[in-house]
């Protein structure tokens, strides 16, 4: 492999639309060490199970002895009933083999996300928005908040919300788990004011999108609009990145940024940072939805 062999040049491609159209198509991403011979054996096998390759895109972090990492986007007739036993068939011919980290899913089967907030609205909204219009493919389960204050604007979608106050932090955290473990694919951090304790994060058995109103690693922590204000900062931006142990620290999958000047003061800073969170936080949930972000370490891959 050459160390970068990326085919969506420019950045992520479309929105793939959950359809009829794609009913049966799938998605193949996986990670391994870089080798001779890996899109070969991938596509190879794909042919003889029967699936046309629609995109293929993959990078090698280094020339020779790197990371691998492939996405590839398939149709194959009866991909519903017969994608068990592919991804058992993967396992046995290839994984294995190759020692990957892979996952195999269904276009036509959106992610079950729940959404965790505080009393901001500002990304909640934008997502369910979103959404409601198509532009996310995610099935929203529920909006968890320690706050009753949103109650209402979850109603408004029709998803149910559920508030767990924080007085007694264990109790509250195992409230969340039992709503959360076992039943989401993907947890959104949507301005939830709360850090979630390693016990959470080991508990609730899937990846988790946080959005800080920071351009990373500049401002961490809070009040960063004020401190960048009293910093003199020419650009505010935002970062989506996956939750770890290590407070916003986590593997960042979109950043983006606005230019201001001095004329600027913060209630402007904080304004032009809300319409630059809700695009970065959309985009981070939609890539994800779609298999596009592939973690490597403590950095990401997005195709």
């Amino acid at each position: 492999m050459t160390a970068s062999t990326d085919t969506a040049a420019g950045g992520p491609q479309p929105a793939e639309r959950a359809s009829p159209v794609n009913d049966d198509m799938g998605r193949l991403s996986l990670r391994c060490s870089d080798r001779p011979g890996l899109v070969a054996a991938v596509s190879a096998f794909l042919a003889e199970a029967g699936a046309n390759i629609v995109s293929l895109d993959q990078h090698s972090t280094q020339p020779t002895g790197g990371t691998f990492m492939q996405r590839t986007v398939f149709h194959l007739p009866g991909l519903s009933g017969a994608r068990d036993a592919l991804e058992r068939d993967f396992v046995a011919r290839i994984a294995t083999r190759f020692h990957m980290d892979f996952s195999l899913t269904e276009a036509s089967t959106p992610k079950r996300v729940a959404i965790m907030v505080s009393k901001d609205d500002r990304c909640l909204l934008d997502l369910l928005w979103r959404n409601r219009r198509g532009e996310l493919d995610m099935s929203v389960v529920a909006v968890i908040s320690n706050h009753p204050d949103l109650a209402d604007r979850a109603s408004l979608f029709g998803v149910p919300f559920v508030h767990v106050p924080e007085e007694i932090r264990a109790d509250a955290e195992r409230r969340q788990l039992d709503v959360l473990t076992g039943n989401v694919d993907l947890i959104v951090l949507a301005r939830y004011m709360q850090i979630l304790t390693p016990h959470f994060l080991a508990a609730v058995g899937c990846p988790l999108i946080n959005i800080h109103h920071s351009f990373l690693p500049s401002f961490t922590g809070a009040a960063p609009y004020r401190r960048a204000s009293e910093r003199g900062v020419k650009l505010v931006g935002a970062t989506a990145h996956y939750v770890t142990e290590d407070l916003d620290a986590g593997p960042i999958i979109e950043q983006d940024v606005v230019r201001v000047n001095h004329r600027h003061g913060v209630e402007d800073l904080i304004r032009l940072g809300a319409d630059v969170e809700r695009a970065v936080l959309s985009r981070a949930v939609l890539w994800h939805c779609e298999d596009r972000v592939i973690r490597d370490g403590n950095h990401t891959v997005v195709f």
